[in-house]
């Protein structure tokens, strides 16, 4: 099983990759297989691809229940 943390996109680089954070950890990703990703976006990243583009309450949940784990 993997868990995936939503990684907000900072920049759109070309129209292949992007460049992502999420707290002070930035790193560049493959965005090709997304429809229309633009910066602000919240997506889930594998193997270095974003293969999931999340609304803001639906990231927002999953960062809120990572924070929950790591405080239990």
């Amino acid at each position: 099983m993997c868990l995936a943390v939503p990684l907000e996109i900072k920049e759109i680089l070309d129209s292949e990759r992007a460049l992502v954070i999420q707290g002070s950890a930035e790193m560049e990703i493959n965005i090709s297989l997304l429809e229309n990703p633009s910066a602000g976006d919240y997506v889930i990243v594998h193997a270095g691809f974003a293969i999931e583009t999340l609304d803001i309450p639906e990231a927002e949940a999953r960062l809120d229940l990572f924070e929950q784990m790591r405080t239990e």
